[in-house]
């Protein structure tokens, strides 16, 4: 069934005699996959052409007679898997944005493979002797600081994966690897197939009032596709049901959808995650006592810049009393609306999002209805590329005819200021519920190193869920969505900017990771970056400064709210993961209530992910790192005030200085050395706590 190419490629001949498009050449513009020809059946072909290709690359280190030095082991390393490397990401991405029953099912069958390969290649004694090899001779082999800095991560991985435990132990390790593994994928599942299932059907266009004309549409043009024309229908995943808890008037189908939101994967059925999080949160502390930690917070950490669970609780804990303090002005200013409206209600966690916007639009004279019309998708995207432009000097031109990871995406090429190519980046901003997994997220096809001297060119992709417009209208987004494509679109910033030689120097530690996303978010609403980009969809008009000033004034209002719900979803991941016993009957509600009520949430704000929905956490990424994105934006709220104290938020020295010492050099140093030598200090919480208006 398998035969080999000319320069180590694989091809594949199915049973048709059809070529395997996974395992040729990829002979499309910057080698773009070739997303069109790639279907199902192509997949577990070309995963054990690779994998074995693999498996050969790795007994070819370990067989080389020579003695172990830098080239012919640590690089030899760093280069092996590509092709594995490169399937995966394909499969990754179209499980992502465009999954099927059948994708989800070949993800089954991967996973045990993927983990028993993984455990192979990680706990190779002979591989990890050569390494070792390296390791100790480190000083006297005249090594470049970035060769230096890769001969010790791969060491250090190496460790942290079980290399040097005795033999039994790593049979244990290798089983409970493979189990995480296997349930962290059927959270995932679990989740997509809930938020999926659940429908609000309305047949009754009095319950509509509130709602947006794009927001009706959007529910029409579902329903019609279900085959209910005349009805509306509203889902779970963002796009539907965050608009509807803001707008509509009808205050019990706001208490239905959120529960339907707050309970996804909580039914006691075969979608249930509660018993898979109790086995998750067993297996990793299992992990972690077998690694010699007492927590599994404690082993996950210990190479992140946290390094403790004391740490990330000491910064949640700072921050907590003013966002709970500041929630509660919130909820004040919301019950003196409400007894005004003699309504008679009490505030409760479906009303906070109405009344929010209610006292939003009463005390700034500003609502989303007359601000999304200034945020066509196309203009913000310009707004998103002016900011790279003069940033960085960043200039991109669409790409047509070139294979696409969906129909809905878009590609762009991207230079960098002398007009040298920097990779290219897709856009695929629409939610497809069902098809698609909800949030937003960016991640590479290919990213950036250098081979045979020469920088491999990164293939970048950007995807959100965004409410897609009905057929000849345009995609208005909110406030919160153009944080969300500036935020995206600084991790892809920090993809075509990366310049690092070697593969394993391309990763950040995972709390470090958000600052250049994060960063970006800044210059979203700057007066002078909105006048560039915020036009009115049918007049052109740029957006009136008036308006300008409204969205300032209240860019800190509802931050209490925000806050809250963002750090109970955070001590919620460390709490699961910093237990030192898990009862056998452990009860994840009772659990997630004792942390909650403990830390004093108001019961009108959820967190922001309970824990039967937490993929974040439970379905592996962000485990015990949660916190992360509150502890880099310490650091991007710092990294802004850089460019506000020169005066110019685009200060040429400051973003270069940015681009140089952080994103230009990614994992090639420490990185809160990265920091201080962008920032010439240590971070201060001050200026998170005055963007958040909590102070």
């Amino acid at each position: 069934m398998f035969s080999l190419l000319c320069a180590g490629m694989c091809v594949c001949a199915c049973e048709n005699g059809e070529v395997n498009p996974l395992l040729t050449e990829w002979n499309a513009p910057y080698g773009i996959p070739p997303f069109e020809d790639v279907k199902p059946e192509h997949y577990m072909p070309a995963y054990k052409v690779a994998m074995e290709q693999y498996r050969n690359e790795i007994d070819g280190i370990v067989s080389n007679p020579e003695e172990p030095t830098f080239e012919n082991t640590i690089v030899a390393f760093d280069n092996s898997g590509e092709l594995l490397s490169r399937i995966s990401a394909v499969f990754g991405s179209a499980n992502g944005v465009n999954s099927s029953e059948e994708l989800r099912n070949i993800s089954k069958e991967l996973s045990p493979l993927l983990s028993e390969l993984s455990s192979e290649v990680n706990m190779n004694e002979k591989l990890f002797q050569r390494i070792k090899s390296v390791y100790d001779r480190r000083d006297s082999l005249n090594l470049e600081p970035d060769q230096y800095r890769l001969v010790t991560l791969i060491y250090e991985d190496f460790q942290r994966s079980g290399a040097e435990l005795p033999a039994d132990k790593k049979e244990e390790l290798k089983k409970v690897n493979a189990e995480i593994a296997a349930f962290q994928l059927q959270f995932g599942q679990n989740l997509l197939q809930q938020t999926a299932a659940y429908r609000l059907v309305v047949d009754n266009e009095e319950d509509l009032a509130g709602l947006g004309a794009a927001q009706i549409a959007d529910a029409a043009a579902r329903a019609k596709s279900a085959g209910m024309d005349g009805k509306w229908i509203f889902g779970l995943d963002n796009p539907s049901v965050m608009p509807f808890l803001t707008n509509a008037d009808n205050r019990e189908l706001r208490k239905e959808i959120l529960e339907a939101y707050l309970n996804r994967a909580n039914h006691n059925d075969e979608y249930d995650n509660k018993e898979i999080i109790r086995k998750l949160v067993t297996l990793r502390l299992e992990k972690a006592r077998i690694m010699g930690y007492g927590t599994c917070a404690e082993f996950l950490l210990d190479d992140r810049m946290a390094k403790t669970p004391e740490a990330v609780y000491d910064l949640l804990d700072r921050i907590w009393t003013p966002a709970i303090d500041a929630a509660k002005r919130e909820a004040g200013l919301m019950e003196k609306l409400i007894g005004e409206e003699k309504s008679g209600i009490e505030l409760q966690a479906w009303d906070w999002r109405y009344y929010s916007q209610k006292v939003m639009s009463q005390k700034y004279d500003i609502d989303e209805s007359s601000v999304a019309p200034y945020f066509k998708l196309e203009n913000v995207r310009e707004g998103i590329f002016y900011v790279a432009n003069r940033l960085y000097g960043m200039t991109f031109k669409q790409l047509e005819n070139v294979p696409l990871p969906n129909e809905e995406a878009v590609a762009f090429e991207v230079f960098d200021k002398d007009s040298s190519q920097l990779g290219v980046v897709f856009f695929d901003m629409f939610a497809r519920p069902g098809q698609k997994r909800g949030g937003a997220w960016c991640g590479t096809f290919r990213g950036s190193y250098y081979k045979d001297g020469k920088r491999v060119l990164p293939l970048v992709t950007i995807v959100a869920n965004f409410a897609k417009p009905a057929d000849g209208e345009p995609a208005l987004l909110t406030m919160d969505e153009v944080s969300t494509y500036f935020h995206e679109f600084g991790h892809g910033i920090d993809n075509l900017l990366k310049n690092v030689r070697y593969q394993g120097l391309r990763s950040y530690p995972r709390d470090f990771v958000e600052l250049h996303s994060q960063l970006n978010e800044h210059w979203a609403f700057e007066p002078e970056v909105l006048q560039v980009y915020a036009k009115h969809y049918e007049t052109g008009e740029v957006i009136p400064m008036e308006l300008v000033g409204k969205i300032k004034d209240a860019s800190k209002f509802g931050q209490g709210f925000a806050t809250v719900e963002y750090l109970a979803a955070s001590y919620l991941d460390m709490d699961f993961h910093n237990l030192k016993e898990i009862p056998a009957d452990l009860d994840v509600e009772a659990f997630e209530t004792k942390v909650l009520s403990d830390r004093g949430l108001l019961p009108q704000i959820p967190p922001r992910y309970r824990s039967t929905y937490f993929n974040h956490t439970f379905g592996g990424g962000y485990t015990a790192g949660y916190y992360s994105y509150i502890w880099a934006e310490v650091l991007d709220a710092d990294a802004y005030n850089a460019y506000k104290e020169s005066g110019d938020i685009f200060n040429q020295e400051v973003a270069s200085k940015f681009r140089k010492e952080i994103l230009e050099k990614a994992g090639s140093d420490d990185a809160m050395t990265l920091y201080m030598n962008f920032r010439g200090k240590e971070p201060d919480i001050e200026p998170l706590l005055i963007n958040r208006g909590l102070k």
